[in-house]
């Protein structure tokens, strides 16, 4: 009878245990993303991935908090902080985000180089962050539910596939290779080492095919078109078609930066002239926003965002389309509002 009791009492602690300790497992497992999923555009993240527009919100790290990850509406409404990491090549897929940090908010002097770089995941909100890998990223992008990186340390370059919940890391080539442009499963991408022709990499197979003999940079696939930077011909800006294997010059000046979306091109006119001008996505009907040198060109669903060449504890932003811009004002009223708090 003691050992009847004994098991009454003792299979139902186990059945508790075990449900206790599924439901953990399952708590903590990352769900996969559809395989469609792309983490950020290549516009953005050839120009540092500091901005990223997901699901209705913005993230984008803030100028003027030491470029600590933020949210916000795509119409610059409701910013708020997320935590106290800066960060850049900003992704986002299913209910996470993917940063890397390269520092903490405040750092500076000889404490800031104590600052553990790391690329990390966190939950939608900045909670429950979770550091996926120390190693030295140049760029990354998500596809579907893996990361493909691109890093660079004393042993050299080296280009990898991982898993969003950090398993099955695979290494893919040990030259460079950059996943900033993915499209349906495709990864395309210049030459780095013997050519600068463009490559397809497929996510599925991991096999790579040239796609064209050319002599580009930065590719920026939209719809039927690359956009690239045209390195033979001075740095000018053309796209391709893949279907018609037919090249459009966009513009002859010489070109530092530039990203493409919603259809306009943004670009840094290199030169005596320099300034940043904007244009259709045809070529057509260019003008200048702002006279100077400026880098770091992000544009998300309403507004354009870029910095002064050198200085970078200032965002400026431009409404699409327009003809104007002027200081990124609502993040710096928010980051004297975090400094209060």
């Amino acid at each position: 009878m003691k050992d009847k009791k004994a098991l009454f009492i003792l299979i139902p602690f186990l059945l508790f245990v075990i449900i206790v300790g599924a439901l953990a497992i399952v708590g903590d497992r990352i769900p996969d993303n559809p395989p469609e999923t792309v983490g950020n555009t290549a516009g953005n993240l050839n120009n540092s991935g500091y901005f990223c527009e997901y699901d209705g919100k913005v993230y984008f790290a803030n100028a003027y908090d030491s470029n600590t990850l933020y949210s916000m509406d795509p119409s610059e409404q409701n910013i708020k902080k997320l935590g106290n990491a800066s960060a850049k090549n900003i992704l986002a897929g299913g209910k996470y985000l993917y940063y890397y940090q390269t520092g903490a908010s405040g750092d500076a002097g000889i404490g800031a180089l104590r600052t553990v770089r790391s690329f990390n995941r966190c939950k939608l909100n900045g909670t429950d962050v979770t550091g996926l890998t120390r190693d030295p990223i140049v760029s990354a992008q998500l596809v579907g539910s893996n990361l493909y990186i691109m890093t660079s340390g004393d042993n050299g370059p080296l280009f990898y596939r991982m898993g969003i919940d950090k398993s099955g890391k695979t290494d893919l080539a040990d030259y460079e290779i950059n996943p900033a442009c993915a499209v349906n499963g495709t990864i395309y991408y210049n030459g780095t080492q013997e050519n600068h022709y463009l490559y397809a990499l497929n996510t599925s197979t991991d096999s790579i095919s040239t796609l064209w003999d050319g002599n580009l940079w930065y590719p920026i696939a939209q719809g039927d078109y690359i956009y690239y930077m045209d390195v033979e011909n001075n740095y000018r800006l053309c796209r391709y078609s893949l279907s018609r294997n037919e090249v459009e010059v966009l513009t002859e000046e010489r070109t530092d930066c530039f990203n493409v979306g919603y259809g306009y091109v943004y670009y840094q006119v290199n030169g005596g002239e320099a300034c940043l001008k904007c244009m259709r996505d045809d070529g057509s009907d260019s003008w200048v926003i702002a006279e100077g040198n400026y880098t770091a060109i992000h544009m998300t669903s309403q507004y354009v965002y870029f910095q002064m060449f050198g200085e970078t504890s200032t965002w400026y932003h431009s409404p699409l389309g327009s003809q104007s811009y002027s200081g990124f004002d609502a993040a710096r009223q928010a980051a004297l509002d975090a400094l209060k708090k």
